[in-house]
């Protein structure tokens, strides 16, 4: 009986300590993912995963959805998948259960950075302190967990020649994040997924592995829907081209999404492509779009928000049998020798309106809270509401059409970026009716629609010296690449130059000369704040 009591116990020690058993770590090398335990190479076999039928809420989180995990990952596991991507989360919520459920099914987590109301607006982009704010505090809450396998700081943020600046921020986006998970001790990969649009896509692969390296994308991911149907091939749908695109690439190249719907049911023939030898040997694999059957029509089953019943369909099977065939042929990390070659960065041009050489400033709270010191007109209350938001909005237009406000505006194609560009929409508001109260001899402090007020005696004297401060992951303080005018405190005065307000962009925040190049760096207030709607980022 004692030789039996402990026996079981063993037994039970031994389960637990395999049940805890962390997956392995995958690394990069090269254009190549490998398992840095094994040395074998990691091909991705994901689904894209954000059910959202029957979900009432602010905030879609299926991995905070316990039911829904324990439902699902049972079918992961039948699926044969070893990775889903997660665009949307609440970071503020407990995601041990699911995240050790699928660690326990050997599965590894993607997840995008951004979120519908923090992510980089491809039409009017921006990158400040509160939206890096957001997602390193989703960096924090998910980096405990050892099935993390990468982060996508942007999904199709640029989809045309006219977005083309907002992949500036996104860059830039990418290298503070980098900066934030070495300064925690984490090499977590961050990348990009692209909408694969033919007028702008090899600039987009060229401008993230160009440049400093700290600065780069650490994987490129692409979205494609080309090939439709069985009687598509490699050729005619235009895998071919893109897998041509990336054979020199010196990252890694995922397809973050796949899976075309115009033939249903989808039977997935790009599978034998993606796993073979037509692009085996340049892409990592790839993740298909998507579990959850929505209004797009393009799941494998049919779920629903706090619901354990699960309704397969037809492209469930058919995925689930190009899984098991996909076969790709791996190589050893120490066998593998990395090849290509760096891209060159893109020139600004007619189909790109960046200046690659430089990047938007990394944000620091610091120096817009001393930039906002140093106002001797300013809004009552930090925070607008969406009236106001429209009205400042409205008149931030105005005063910047009239004066310079370079010190809020960029040009991307000049590579020109305001000193307190990277602060957030409220305060570069203040920043432009401060602007505006010291050129009028501080005779008036008004906005129309919002409530503002004078300070008599501005805590900072010299908004110079909030140059000085350090940036959110650490570095020194530094003036942007601003060419702008130098705005004094609120006792001081501000030069005007009326040279510059080619540059300073039109009521609405639009461009002028440059196309979308050149914009205040002052969203309308009343857009941000009602800002689901106005965000498009994930479906």
């Amino acid at each position: 009986m004692k030789l039996s009591l402990l026996s079981a116990a063993s037994v039970g020690v031994l389960c637990a300590a395999m049940s805890a058993a962390a997956l392995d770590a995958i690394t990069i090398k090269g254009s190549k993912f490998f398992n840095s335990k094994t040395g074998d190479q990691f091909f991705f076999k994901g689904i894209a995963y954000q059910p959202r039928t029957g979900f009432k809420g602010e905030t879609m989180d299926p991995l905070a959805d316990t039911v829904g995990c324990k439902r699902d990952i049972e079918v992961f596991k039948d699926l044969g998948i070893n990775s889903i991507r997660v665009y949307e989360v609440d970071y503020t919520k407990n995601h041990d259960t699911c995240m050790k459920l699928l660690e326990d099914a050997g599965i590894y987590l993607v997840l995008d950075m951004p979120s519908p109301k923090y992510s980089i607006n491809r039409k009017q982009p921006y990158w400040d302190h509160d939206m890096m704010s957001h997602w390193t505090a989703k960096v924090d809450a998910f980096s405990k967990y050892k099935n993390l396998l990468a982060w996508i700081a942007g999904n199709e943020v640029a989809n045309d020649v006219e977005t083309t600046p907002s992949a500036a921020f996104v860059k830039a986006a990418i290298r503070d994040m980098k900066a934030y998970l070495k300064k925690k001790g984490l090499s977590t990969p961050v990348g990009y997924a692209d909408n694969d649009d033919m007028h702008i896509r090899m600039n987009l692969i060229n401008y993230f592995n160009c440049g400093d390296k700290d600065s780069r994308a650490d994987f490129y991911g692409v979205n494609i829907y080309r090939w439709c149907g069985d009687t598509a091939d490699f050729k005619t749908s235009g895998y071919e081209d893109v897998t041509k695109n990336m054979t020199d690439y010196t990252i890694p190249s995922v397809l973050t999404e796949y899976g075309c719907n115009l033939v249903r049911p989808r039977t997935f023939p790009e599978l034998k492509s993606l796993y073979g030898s037509d692009m085996g040997n340049t892409f990592s694999g790839g993740i298909m779009y998507e579990y959850s059957e929505e209004d797009n029509k393009y799941g494998i089953v049919k779920v629903n928000y706090g619901d354990s019943k699960v309704e397969k369909n037809d492209d469930y099977d058919n995925l689930k049998k190009a899984l098991k065939d996909a076969k790709p042929k791996t190589i050893k990390i120490g066998d593998y020798k990395p090849s290509g070659k760096d891209s060159v960065c893109p020139k600004p041009s007619d189909t790109w309106h960046v200046k690659s050489e430089v990047l938007p400033p990394t944000p620091s709270s610091a120096r817009c809270k001393c930039m906002m010191d140093s106002l001797g007109c300013t809004f009552k209350s930090e925070s607008l509401s969406a009236d106001e938001g429209k009205a400042v909005g409205e008149a931030v237009g105005h005063i910047c059409g009239q004066t310079s406000c370079s010190e809020i505006s960029y040009d991307t194609v000049k590579g020109n970026y305001g000193n307190f560009v990277a602060c957030d929409p409220t305060q570069r508001s203040a920043w432009a009716v401060n602007k505006n109260y010291l050129n009028q001899n501080k005779a008036k402090c008004e906005v129309k629609g919002a409530d503002t007020k004078t300070v008599s005696s501005p805590k900072q004297e010299d908004q110079a010296v909030c140059l000085k401060e350090k940036d959110d992951v650490g570095n020194a303080g530094s003036p942007s690449s601003n060419t702008g005018d130098s705005n004094s405190s609120g006792g001081g005065s501000s030069k005007t130059d009326s040279s510059d307000k080619e540059e300073s962009g039109s009521e609405s925040g639009s461009s002028s000369k440059n196309s979308s190049s050149t914009m205040l760096a002052v969203q309308p207030l009343a857009t941000l704040l009602a800002s689901a709607a106005a965000l498009f980022y994930l479906f």
